[in-house]
């Protein structure tokens, strides 16, 4: 993936001195965090799916 550049010198200045990552690949993750990841996703994915069934059944 090509580096995203800063459309103005004060975002590239901002970004170097915070550190902030340009891309996250959920592949190269450490499987603890990869897992916790996949776990909070399908949570929140599944408590939206319960919350609106839950609002059409009433």
């Amino acid at each position: 993936m090509p580096e995203k550049k800063p459309f103005n010198d004060a975002v590239a200045h901002m970004q170097s001195i915070e550190g902030a990552p340009s891309s996250i690949e959920i592949k190269k993750l450490p499987s603890l965090l990869r897992y916790f990841g996949y776990f909070m996703a399908g949570f929140f994915g599944l408590s939206l799916l319960i919350i609106l069934i839950g609002i059409f059944i009433q």
